[in-house]
């Protein structure tokens, strides 16, 4: 256009002037380096730098660009004065936006507009603040604009977050939703875990109201649940049928993946005799009913002559009650090996109830393999280096004291469950599982340092162990009469 000059950089000229202005030159070590010579020292102004650019946004000095920000379905109208290059180097799409442009208008959801000052902050210095309510909206504003790094470090805060904040509701089972719908899948499955691992305390908070068919489906097809029994899984989902009131094919679904066989019978009268759900649904779950009468009415032995017992219905889940493990709990864990035993029911069979399993457990907080042990003597003078503590990693070992004979058909699986302090509650942080031809749990915490009082693992200097043996009934040939 007539009267009008352009550098090289085009519309970008007066930017780079600006920052001419701020002293951001290349750095004089630089070039010295690039002349082949060895510096000596390193200047590091970047928090000056951070400065400048925090006020440049906040000033809007020698700005080129107004974004007007307009929140959906509002007269609402937000302004800001900005420099087209640096929205360009952080977003392809800006930088289409902006093209041969001074001023656009971007319509936004009411909860992005009112975070949209946050990501523009992210956009000049690489960092904001946030709190839990406006991680969505951020992640959304990230990935329309294609601001990948912030999608990525919000979608971590979002992971490390679960939990919620102190005495309030968790946030796990929106982030689900919001994760599903957007396709993040490593975030999904992130939230999946964390409620199947924590689900006793999700179905007692106004979170478990806001759970989708979907989402309940989800959950209830998992072995790796943390609750109770079976029985508070029952009671959990008659509750969500109270609330959600879901067509008769989605409520008869949901109660055909409880597994019948994991409650004793007394639990089932119950169960048939008050259940508003069975009461309304009972035939949908007639013949899960009358399987589970009669697994507990005979051996497991007997019973797997005439029906396969491969079936998740057989499986147990991680249930905290006395009859499958015990909990222990290792003040100053960093102190010195510890050892304790428990008992649990040889099977979930009726049949099976008075039926012990002795467990001997072993803890040790610096376990080094042979390679790292410490050599005393060596006739060939060639002594490995001393074994410092810090080399070890915890170990933790379960095996049976006693089996039954009765244990035929058989097996055990071993589930070791780690509590942690989450904004003041105990959860599950992590849980580790192994089979019954090995007494180790593999990889025990094996990146924790247990002689930090600040570890996440520790509360109030204690490590929270719940340890789990669930039975597994193994199909055997079948006889017919």
């Amino acid at each position: 256009m007539p009267g009008t000059h352009h550098s090289k950089l085009g519309p970008w000229g007066n930017f780079w002037a600006t920052m001419t202005l701020l002293g951001l030159a290349v750095h004089a070590g630089q070039r010295a380096d690039v002349a082949g010579e060895a510096a000596d020292a390193s200047i590091n102004h970047s928090l000056k730098m951070l400065q400048r650019l925090r006020e440049l946004q906040d000033l809007g000095n020698e700005s080129d660009t107004v974004l007007r920000v307009q929140a959906a379905g509002t007269d609402e109208v937000h302004i800001f004065h900005a420099h087209r290059l640096l929205l360009g180097l952080q977003s392809e799409v800006f930088q289409g936006l902006l093209y041969n442009q001074s001023e656009v208008t971007l319509q936004e959801p009411r909860d992005c507009a009112a975070v949209f000052d946050k990501f523009i902050r992210y956009l000049y210095c690489g960092e904001l603040s946030l709190l839990m309510s406006q991680a969505i909206p951020l992640h959304k504003l990230a990935s329309k604009y294609g601001v990948t790094s912030l999608q990525q470090g919000v979608a971590e805060y979002m992971k490390s977050h679960l939990s919620g904040e102190l005495g309030g509701p968790g946030p796990a089972v929106g982030w689900y939703h919001y994760a599903a719908r957007t396709g993040n899948e490593d975030l999904r499955e992130s939230c999946l875990q964390f409620l199947a691992w924590n689900l006793s305390a999700v179905v007692g908070s106004s979170e478990w109201g806001e759970v989708t068919p979907e989402l309940l489906a989800q959950l209830l097809d998992r072995s790796d649940l943390v609750l109770q029994d079976e029985f508070e899984l029952f009671q959990a989902l008659e509750v969500w049928l109270g609330r959600a009131r879901p067509p008769t094919p989605v409520a008869e679904q949901a109660l055909r993946a409880i597994r019948y066989p994991m409650i004793p019978p007394a639990q089932l009268f119950q169960l048939q005799a008050q259940s508003p759900a069975l009461a309304r649904h009972g035939e949908a779950v007639g013949d899960l009913l009358l399987q589970a009468y009669q697994f507990h009415s005979a051996s497991p032995l007997q019973y797997a002559k005439f029906f396969d017992v491969n079936g998740s219905a057989f499986l147990p889940r991680n249930y905290l009650s006395p009859a499958w493990g015990a909990l222990w709990v290792i003040s100053n864990p960093a102190r010195d090996d510890r050892s304790t035993s428990f008992q649990t029911q040889l099977g979930p069979s009726g049949h099976d109830a008075g039926r012990k399993v002795t467990w001997n457990v072993l803890f040790s907080p610096r376990w080094l393999p042979i390679s790292l042990r410490p050599v005393y003597a060596d006739t060939a003078g060639a002594a490995l280096p001393a074994a410092r503590p810090e080399d070890g990693r915890p170990r933790l070992v379960v095996t049976p004291a006693s089996i039954s004979g009765d244990a035929a058909g058989v097996s055990f699986q071993k589930t070791v469950l780690v509590g942690a302090r989450q904004q003041g509650r105990l959860l599950i942080r992590h849980a580790y599982s192994f089979h019954q031809s090995s007494d180790e749990a593999g990889d025990f915490l094996a990146h924790t340092d247990l002689q930090r009082r600040s570890s996440e693992y520790l509360v109030e200097n204690a490590l929270h162990l719940h340890l789990i043996i669930k039975p597994i009934y193994h199909s055997l040939i079948r006889t017919y009469k």
